[in-house]
C-alpha cells in the first residue's frame, strides 16, 4: 500500500488537513505501506517557503512521519509537459482556442447538460477528450459508486496555451509516478477524481483507489472556521495540547473502532483503523470535547513528563513543585500559568476577592494564620502545613473555607489556586509569610 498526503502551501495546516493527514498515515502504518509528501506548490502566488514549513511544522509537532518526500511538485513541470504531449500525440487530447463565453454558446446550442465538445484548432490550451459514451465512475471506499455520465462532462482543459500543465493533471500524473495505490482526501476534492480518471485512463495507466472524508464541522453543523475556536494545528500546540490527544481526537472525527471506546493509543488506532468504516456525514469538531480528552492525557503523564511539557511550552525551567500540585486541574498545558503562575510572578490583583476574603475578619485570620505557619517545624511539606492549618481550623471553630480562602487570596491574589497546603509548603515559609505581611497591610 502506498499512499500519500499533498497539502497545497498556501497557509497554515488547516485542522481538516492534519486529520487527512492522520488517516493516511494510520493506514500506511497499518498496513506496513509507504507514506510520501508531496507538497503541491503549482499556486505560486500562495504557496511561500513559509507556509511550506508552517505545514511541515505542523506534522513534526503531530509526530506524523513519512517515508518518501517531501517531493515538490513545482520541480516536475517537465514530467507533467511530457505527460501533456503524449496525449495530444495519441489524439487524446487537443489544441482549442474556445473561450468561457465559446462554451457558454455551445452549451446553449446543445443543451446546459451536455458537456462542451471543441474541435482541433492547433493551437491555444490543450483541453482532453471526453467520450460522449458511459459513465465515470469512482469506487470510491467511503462513499461507495460514485458515476459522473460522461456526456455532461466538459472536455477538460490539462494546460494552458503556453504549455503550463494544469491541476488535475499534475495530480494524475504525480500519483502514477509515484505508483500511489490509494488516495485518501477530503470530500472537497471528489469533484475532481472523475476528471483525474479520465486523463489517468487517457494515459493508459490503472488509477489508484480513492477514499473521501466528510468534511469537518462546528458544534453548530456549519463549516469548521475560526469562530469555532481553533481552526489550524498551530492553533491547537499554542493552545497547549497534547500531541497524542490531538491524534487520538481527530482520529474519532468521522471514524469509530466499532465499540464506544474514547481514548485510543496511537497504537491501538494503527491496529483498528480501517477507512471503509468513515462514516459518510460530515464531523463535528467540537473543542470542549478535545479539552476534556486533553486533561485525561495530563493527568496520564507522569510528574516528570508534565514538568517537560511544561517547560517546553512556557520555555522555563524549575515548573516541575508548581506541576505537581496542579496536575489535577489542568486540562491544557496553557491552563497552567493561570492557575500556578503567581508562584513565580507573585500574587495577581482580584479586587473582588480581596473584597469578600480579606476585608473585615479576613484580615484577623491571615495574621494569628501567620503565627501558626511561622511556628511550623521543619521540615516545612505539605503533611507538616496540612497538620498546622488543620489545627487551627478545628481550634478557630470556623469553616475551613473561611480560613483557606483567605489564606489562599493572600498568597495567589486571588480565589482559586493549586491545593492550599501544597501552595504553601512550594512557596516555602520565608515566602508565605511575606506574603501574608503584604496583604495584611
Amino acid at each position: 500500500m502506498r499512499l500519500r498526503f499533498a497539502p497545497s502551501p498556501t497557509g497554515a495546516l488547516h485542522i481538516g488537513g492534519a486529520r487527512t493527514a492522520l488517516f493516511n498515515w494510520l493506514l500506511a502504518r497499518g498496513a506496513g505501506g509507504r507514506l510520501l509528501l508531496r507538497i503541491e506548490d503549482t499556486d505560486r502566488e500562495r504557496s511561500t517557503p513559509e507556509n511550506v514549513e508552517q505545514i511541515l511544522d505542523a506534522l513534526r509537532w503531530l509526530e506524523l512521519d513519512w517515508d518518501e518526500g517531501p517531493i515538490f511538485q513545482s520541480g516536475r513541470e517537465v514530467r507533467h509537459r511530457a505527460a501533456v504531449g503524449e496525449l495530444l500525440a495519441s489524439g487524446r487530447a487537443y489544441r482549442s482556442e474556445a473561450t468561457g463565453d465559446d462554451v457558454k454558446a455551445w452549451k446553449a446550442e446543445h443543451g446546459d447538460d451536455r458537456g462542451f465538445r471543441g474541435v482541433d484548432e492547433g493551437r491555444g490550451a490543450v483541453r482532453l477528450r471526453i467520450p460522449d459514451q458511459g459513465e465515470t465512475v469512482v469506487d470510491d471506499l467511503v462513499l461507495g459508486e460514485v458515476r459522473s455520465p460522461n456526456r455532461s462532462l466538459d472536455d477538460l482543459v490539462i494546460a494552458r496555451a503556453d504549455g503550463t500543465p494544469l491541476y488535475n493533471l499534475a495530480v494524475a500524473v504525480d500519483d502514477l509516478d509515484g505508483k500511489i495505490t490509494h488516495v485518501i482526501r477530503g470530500n472537497d476534492h471528489l469533484t475532481n477524481t472523475a476528471k483525474q480518471l479520465l486523463i489517468i485512463e487517457a494515459l493508459g495507466e490503472t488509477p489508484p483507489r480513492y477514499g473521501h472524508l466528510p468534511l469537518l464541522h462546528g458544534p453548530d453543523g456549519k463549516k469548521l472556521s475560526k469562530r469555532h475556536g481553533a481552526a489550524s494545528v498551530q492553533e491547537l500546540r499554542d493552545a497547549g495540547y497534547l500531541p497524542a490527544a490531538v491524534r487520538n481526537y481527530l482520529a474519532l472525527l468521522g471514524w469509530g473502532a466499532g465499540d464506544d471506546e474514547t481514548i485510543l493509543s496511537t497504537e491501538e488506532l494503527i491496529e483498528r483503523f480501517d477507512i471503509t468504516g468513515v462514516q459518510r456525514n460530515p464531523a463535528r469538531f467540537d473543542e470542549t470535547k478535545l479539552r476534556w480528552l486533553n486533561g485525561r492525557y495530563m493527568r496520564a503523564l507522569s510528574t516528570e513528563e508534565l514538568t517537560a511539557a511544561l517547560e517546553r511550552f512556557y520555555g522555563r525551567e524549575g515548573l516541575g513543585p508548581a506541576a505537581a500540585i496542579s496536575a489535577d486541574k489542568l486540562q491544557t498545558l496553557a491552563d497552567f500559568w493561570p492557575l500556578a503562575g503567581f508562584i513565580f510572578d507573585g500574587p495577581t490583583d482580584d479586587p473582588a476577592a480581596r473584597e469578600r476574603w480579606l476585608d473585615g475578619a479576613g484580615h484577623e485570620i491571615i495574621r494569628r494564620l501567620r503565627d501558626t505557619l511561622s511556628e511550623v517545624p521543619e521540615p516545612f511539606d505539605v503533611q507538616a502545613v496540612e497538620a498546622a492549618l488543620t489545627t487551627f481550623v478545628e481550634h478557630s471553630g470556623l469553616k475551613p473555607s473561611a480560613v483557606y480562602q483567605p489564606l489562599r487570596v493572600a498568597l495567589a491574589g486571588r480565589a482559586v489556586s493549586p491545593g492550599i497546603f501544597e501552595t504553601v509548603a512550594v512557596l516555602g515559609r520565608d515566602e508565605t509569610l511575606s506574603r501574608i505581611d503584604a496583604a495584611a497591610g
